[in-house]
């Protein structure tokens, strides 16, 4: 099913990134691009950076000329990882091209593509979230607490890779039908932010 190859992708993206840990280190995409999973890697990929980049933003110590520069990385970050969504919403889209939808069919309340991005999401999640139940410096009740948590985190897992192949396999058969929204994000685009536009004058 789809929710266990996404999410291996997903791991392996994460994994690799860890090696050097590092927001800069180039991505080394070990899919060919005419593959979903290169796709899936890249999601992830970009979604790892950003959640270290929020990171750094958040120290209490950071300069505000440098916090400033990282929330501007932090909002072209997003406006890429959009972009991504909406490739692998289009893959979607092709691949179910020629299924007729029943009569009866009826469009979930989101595509393919964000529900897998927020498996994505959910795959960070977990890894940071174990990493605090392996804290040798971290006081018992921290631990324990954290280990709550990843147990919740692992079955909302479970439950939306499930859900993430019920959709797809429904939209296979007709039951569902894909209706994909561009996001149209307004505070990137200098001709509707009215901050950026008044600058122009």
């Amino acid at each position: 099913m789809i929710s266990s190859i996404a999410n291996s992708v997903f791991q392996r993206a994460i994994d690799d990134y860890h090696v050097y840990d590092a927001i800069d280190h180039p991505m080394e995409n070990p899919y060919a691009q005419d593959d979903i999973e290169h796709l899936f890697y890249l999601k992830c990929w970009i979604d790892t950076m950003q959640w270290h980049m929020e990171d750094v933003v958040r120290n209490p110590e950071i300069d505000p000329a440098e916090a400033l520069n990282w929330k501007r990385r932090i909002d072209s970050s997003n406006q890429y990882r959009t972009d991504t969504v909406e490739y692998i919403d289009s893959y979607y889209l092709s691949k179910f091209a020629d299924v007729e939808a029943l009569a009866d069919a009826k469009v979930n309340t989101e595509s393919p593509a964000w529900a897998l991005d927020r498996l994505s999401i959910l795959a960070l999640k977990i890894y940071h979230m174990e990493q605090e139940t392996l804290r040798s410096d971290a006081a018992p009740d921290h631990v324990a607490s954290c280990q709550q948590k990843l147990n919740i985190l692992l079955e909302q897992r479970n439950d939306l890779a499930q859900s993430i192949d019920e959709l797809l396999t429904d939209i296979a058969v007709g039951i569902k039908y894909m209706k994909v929204y561009k996001q149209m994000k307004m505070y990137n685009d200098p001709s509707m932010n009215p901050v950026l536009y008044a600058n122009k004058k």
